[in-house]
């Protein structure tokens, strides 16, 4: 009986013995280990970020860099717990809503709309997804949200609007002498169209008398600014995207009868603009980035999220220009600018 009831118990022990190898074995086969719980909470933090950018100019390339970094100061780093995915239409707005699809299909936990032709389409495409402006002058005007302190649906960010205002009283400080401006612009841009309005009203407001000049396409701009360069005394450029990727050939024919040219990006003077007043375009872009962040944390809702706007603008002068032109930098206005050197204007300028 006792040999009986210890071959029993050993029965009993070995038993336990396989029956825990066995969950053992099941658990690694399955991935049921104790660390399952840290790799689903892991997977459950990683986001995807859907970039989609209008066009490749360097404004919206440094928007673009600024939204990263936003994104990264907040605590999400590519490749870590972030993953960006970016989409580019190069101008041709036939191919912003396959892209938005695009963006939806890989799964982008937030969108982020890169000028307002990219904006419009992503939102076109989404009532459900969040949205975030990278740089959108008018979203009420463009029809992107309801009000800019209240948006009301799945569409928040940042505009990119500038002191046009401040802009032509920098130009008066600069030419005292001008009495025109010509205001150069797409018409295809809805963000253009409302700020060559507000650049009539600023330029009647100091006394200039002002033409309006649109431009359907890249194609026309040349000539435009030939023509133009001959009857005003300089010329206005809103925030713009096509004129933004034309920038040199603008300077160029521009150069040719050294008319001076007031832009609103910080960009567009490094590439041989006169002078700007306006926001620095990274800064725009982290901004959006941080508030695309606060969406993905949960913090933020785009309903009730005001659109953010710079309130104040840097004054920018490029000084070799202005060199160029025979434009005398007055010393107050020296104080409180910041003054760069374009060398790309040297080797235009030498054309004349």
């Amino acid at each position: 009986m006792k040999n009986k009831g210890l071959i029993a118990a050993v029965i009993v022990i070995f038993g336990f013995l396989l029956a825990a190898f066995g969950y053992q074995m099941g658990a690694k086969q399955t991935g049921e280990s104790a660390e399952q719980p840290t790799d689903q909470t892991a997977k459950k933090e990683h986001k995807t970020v859907g970039i989609l950018q209008f066009v490749s100019h360097e404004a919206l390339d440094e928007i673009t860099r600024g939204v990263k970094e936003g994104l990264k100061q907040s605590g999400y780093t590519e490749g870590d717990n972030l993953t960006i995915e970016f989409q580019n239409g190069q101008a041709d707005q036939s191919k912003l809503a396959t892209m938005s699809q695009q963006l939806l299909n890989k799964g982008a936990d937030v969108l982020v709309g890169i000028a307002t032709p990219a904006a419009q389409a992503l939102a076109n495409t989404t009532k459900d997804v969040p949205i975030v402006l990278g740089a959108v002058t008018d979203p009420v005007g463009a029809n992107l949200v309801a009000d800019m302190d209240k948006p009301g649906g799945n569409i928040t960010g940042v505009s990119d609007k500038t002191p046009v205002a401040a802009q032509f009283e920098l130009a008066q400080e600069l030419m005292p002498e001008a009495k025109s401006v010509g205001i150069l612009y797409s018409s295809t841009e809805d963000n253009s169209k409302y700020q060559a309005a507000e650049a009539e009203a600023a330029a009647e407001k100091y006394g200039l008398t002002s033409k309006k000049y649109a431009v359907p396409s890249s194609n026309e701009i040349a000539q435009t600014v030939q023509v133009m360069a001959e009857t005003v005394d300089f010329i206005f450029i809103p925030l713009d995207n096509t004129i933004a990727n034309a920038m040199q050939t603008v300077v160029g024919e521009a150069n040719k009868t050294k008319t001076p040219i007031i832009t609103s990006a910080e960009t567009m003077v490094q590439q041989g603009g006169l002078a700007t007043v306006g926001q620095n375009q990274f800064s725009l872009g982290v901004q959006s980035g941080k508030m695309a962040a606060a969406i993905l944390k949960g913090e933020s809702d785009p309903a009730t999220t005001p659109i953010y706007t710079f309130k104040d603008g840097d004054t920018v002068i490029n000084e070799k220009q202005a060199e160029f032109l025979g434009i005398t930098i007055p010393e107050a206005l020296k104080e409180k600018a910041r003054l760069i050197s374009d060398e790309a204007t040297e080797t235009t300028s030498s054309t004349d």
